[in-house]
C-alpha cells in the first residue's frame, strides 16, 4: 500500500512528526483518550500516577474532545501536543501514538491507521471508555488512582 506521495511505505514510517500536514498530525491520535485523564505527579520523586478521571471535555464514550476547536480556552490546563510535544512527553502514555514516534518507535497493530479501524482500540482495551469518570462528578483524586495503565 503507498501513500498520496507515492511511496511504499505508511506517511508516519517515512515522515517526522514535524514534516506531517494536519491531517497525517491529526491521525496519529488513536482516539483512546487516555491524554485527557487527570495525572498525579509525586512532588518528591516526580513519579506520574494515572487517575481514571476525565477532562469535563471528554465524551467518555467516544473517547473524543466534545469541544476540540475551544479545549485551550475552556480547560485553563489542557496541553497543546502538537505545540509542546517533547516538553509534556512523559505525561503522554506509553501506548500514545505521538509519544511512539517520538520515541522512534512504531505503531501497534491496534493504532487505526495500522489496523484499519477506528474502533480497535476499544477492542484492545486501549482506551478509557469502560473506565473513566467525568472530574465533574469526583471530589478527591486521589481515591481514583489506577493501577499498571
Amino acid at each position: 500500500m503507498s501513500d498520496q506521495s507515492g511511496s511504499p511505505e505508511p506517511f508516519w514510517k517515512v515522515k517526522s512528526l514535524r514534516e506531517m500536514n494536519q491531517q497525517e498530525w491529526e491521525s496519529i491520535c488513536d482516539g483512546c483518550g487516555r491524554c485527557c485523564l487527570h495525572k498525579l505527579e509525586d512532588a518528591d520523586t516526580g513519579e506520574l500516577f494515572y487517575t481514571n478521571i476525565a477532562c469535563k471535555l471528554l465524551d467518555i464514550e467516544n473517547c473524543r474532545c466534545s469541544n476540540y476547536p475551544q479545549r485551550f480556552d475552556l480547560v485553563s490546563d489542557c496541553m497543546s501536543v502538537e505545540q509542546d510535544l517533547y516538553a509534556i512527553l512523559k505525561w503522554l502514555p506509553s501506548t500514545c501514538g505521538y509519544r511512539l514516534l517520538a520515541e522512534k518507535k512504531d505503531l501497534p497493530m491496534w493504532h487505526p491507521l495500522v489496523s484499519g479501524d477506528r474502533d480497535s482500540v476499544h477492542v484492545q482495551g486501549i482506551s478509557v471508555r469502560e473506565i473513566a469518570i467525568s472530574e465533574e462528578y469526583v471530589d478527591d483524586p486521589q481515591h481514583y488512582v489506577i493501577e499498571n495503565f
